[in-house]
């Protein structure tokens, strides 16, 4: 039986075979993230990850105006509690408790078997960066206006975007500048910084170029798809070597799969070979 997705302020459909399109369903508040918000991606994402009939992810927001503005600061809980206790106490018992959860919930779409392209369009701040540098692959459109919007409220960027950014891009200098001045930037500069790797007109025809994208990715032995990824997000934090060895151990069980055959007879006959399910 096919998975059901039923989480609020969240669409999850399967347009076409094998691809998953989740869209952040709040676009009266231009998508703006609440904590159950935080916390309930993170579970769509570690549902995809054992669907068997997900191959690649497209993460949207609805309408035109926002992929998301960011934290929803009328209803985020950002000091705690009111209770008037040892402020160590309320940071081990309360405040580094929740910070953790909402990571591990952005974190969630790096650790998903499957890979997830982000379509940024509009208002794309705070959490948009967040959330989009934990994904595999980002597009934007001409129109995108991005933001590291946290200083703006008093505050570091806490969720992703400190840690991830630098390892996306490969410019410190230029991760630092629009950390600390949270300056609104657009699709070129995104584009030369290598935070997003293509540019469209709108957010129609990005949509349409991220489903291409990933019905040529979904089209893809998964052994050998969700393979790469484990192996390339474990390379980023370790040295060729280690790499290397990851590599060694992970492929001698990945080299036996059906895949293999398969593929080697449809590049000879120049015929599609179609993969199963994992």
């Amino acid at each position: 039986m096919p998975q059901t997705y039923s989480y609020e302020h969240y669409n999850v459909t399967f347009p076409q075979d094998g691809i998953a399109v989740v869209e952040i369903n709040r676009a009266e508040a231009l998508n703006a993230f609440t904590e159950s918000m935080i916390v309930n991606i993170g579970k769509i994402f570690n549902q995809l990850s054992t669907d068997s009939d997900c191959r690649a992810i497209v993460l949207t927001g609805a309408g035109d105006k926002a992929f998301t503005a960011g934290l929803d600061i009328k209803k985020a809980n950002l000091a705690g509690s009111g209770k008037t206790v040892d402020p160590a106490r309320k940071m081990i018992s309360e405040l580094r408790p929740m910070l953790m959860s909402l990571q591990n919930a952005v974190t969630q779409a790096e650790r998903c078997l499957k890979p997830v392209i982000s379509v940024l369009h509009g208002y794309s701040f705070g959490m948009a960066i967040d959330l989009s540098t934990a994904t595999d692959i980002r597009i934007c459109t001409e129109d995108v206006k991005l933001s590291v919007k946290e200083v703006d409220i008093g505050l570091a960027a806490d969720v992703g975007s400190l840690s991830r950014l630098v390892k996306v891009v490969g410019s410190m200098s230029w991760v630092k500048d629009i950390c600390y001045t949270a300056r609104i930037f657009g699709a070129e500069e995104a584009l030369k910084q290598g935070l997003v790797t293509a540019v469209y007109k709108d957010k129609k025809e990005a949509l349409e170029g991220a489903l291409k994208l990933a019905e040529l990715i979904a089209s893809k032995s998964p052994v050998a798809v969700q393979s790469s990824k484990e192996l390339l997000n474990y390379s980023v934090d370790h040295s060729v070597e280690d790499g290397l060895r990851y590599t060694a151990a992970w492929n001698p069980g990945a080299l036996q799969t059906i895949d293999i055959p398969a593929a080697i007879k449809g590049s000879l006959t120049r015929s599609k070979p179609r993969f199963e399910k994992l």
